[in-house]
């Protein structure tokens, strides 16, 4: 028998969401994403300390000030993981811009060149990077300037909507990650009592949209689902284009042998009925207003980035006085 995990490759690239590397390497994917929850999860592991112990070495090498040390250490230690990662997976990792920076154009775009360039130094081109950025006006607009100018491609994360799709889409980003379990969360919320069946689930439904109208207008733009609650949501988005998937529901996808149904296709999306639209800053401003969820998930989503990479800086940052002391 055949596994849920081997069938579901055979229709979609499967991408690890982990920055636990060593979990990863178990189940083959093509890529893999990461973020700064995970990244702070990953970094209390022991047997990863070596990588903040040479971001910290690193840091004060390269800086004089305490702030500006902490802010080179923790983007040399999400690039350690990323360079981690890459020597298991032969496609490319995602690494995120600081969340606190959703909302301002100029300076993700720098953050994101100075990522790439740790990413060089280390071995790894830009062809092997994806930056990730909310999808935000101002991080849609840097993703823009990044893809470009810079050649730098994009993953735009913290996407909950239709709207942000087609800015994202209309902005030439190389992929979008639509949370599918996030908008789950909202609607249970909202809804208690009710069960949703996973060819209704919400979040499924919205990715679907997502890639008909992707693949119906011919937009090159990866359609990635991510952020998943159970496998019943996996396996109605069999036949999207990327599934980025926690190891959990990876090997729990690789010990069910039940069969799949491939649900989305190139060929099916140009029969979609749904038709093109264009959106600027001020009709995405006011589509995404008008949609609760999208409104309240991505102001939580970056919230809860912005308080896990406060938590990690405050970590690095007390290790780097420490080492200070220590080294006085």
């Amino acid at each position: 028998m055949t596994s849920q995990l081997d069938q579901i490759k055979k229709m979609t690239k499967i991408v690890a969401d982990s920055g636990d590397f060593n979990s990863i390497q178990q189940f083959n994917p093509i890529d893999s994403t990461t973020n700064p929850s995970l990244i702070l999860t990953a970094s209390k592991i022991p047997q990863y300390q070596h990588l903040v112990d040479e971001a910290l070495d690193y840091a004060t090498q390269q800086a004089s000030t305490l702030e500006t040390r902490t802010e080179v250490a923790m983007d040399r230690l999400f690039v350690n993981f990323g360079v981690e990662i890459l020597k298991i997976v032969p496609g490319r990792v995602s690494t995120e811009v600081d969340a606190r920076l959703s909302f301002d154009k100029e300076a993700s775009i720098k953050k994101a060149i100075s990522l790439i360039e740790m990413y060089k130094e280390k071995g790894f081109g830009k062809d092997r990077v994806l930056i990730k950025v909310a999808s935000t006006w101002e991080g849609i607009q840097a993703a823009k300037t990044l893809e470009k100018e810079h050649g730098i491609h994009t993953n735009l994360t913290l996407l909950f909507s239709f709207p942000q799709a087609v800015a994202c889409a209309e902005a030439g980003v190389t992929l979008i990650s639509p949370f599918v379990g996030r908008i789950l969360d909202w609607h249970v919320a909202k809804n208690p009592g009710k069960k949703y069946e996973s060819h209704e689930d919400p979040g499924v439904v919205s990715v679907k949209k997502i890639y008909n109208y992707y693949r119906k207008f011919d937009y090159p733009t990866i359609v990635m689902g991510a952020s998943f609650r159970n496998i019943g949501e996996i396996t109605e988005l069999a036949g999207c284009d990327y599934l980025t998937i926690s190891p959990a529901l990876l090997k729990e996808l690789a010990n069910s042998q039940e069969p799949l149904i491939q649900k989305l296709s190139a060929e099916q999306a140009k029969k979609d009925s749904i038709e093109k639209i264009s959106l600027d800053e001020k009709g995405f401003r006011w589509a995404l207003n008008e949609d609760a969820m999208a409104t309240e998930k991505l102001a939580e989503g970056i919230r809860k980035f912005a308080a896990d990479v406060i938590e990690l800086e405050s970590l690095i940052k007390a290790k780097l006085i420490a080492k200070s002391s220590y080294t006085n």
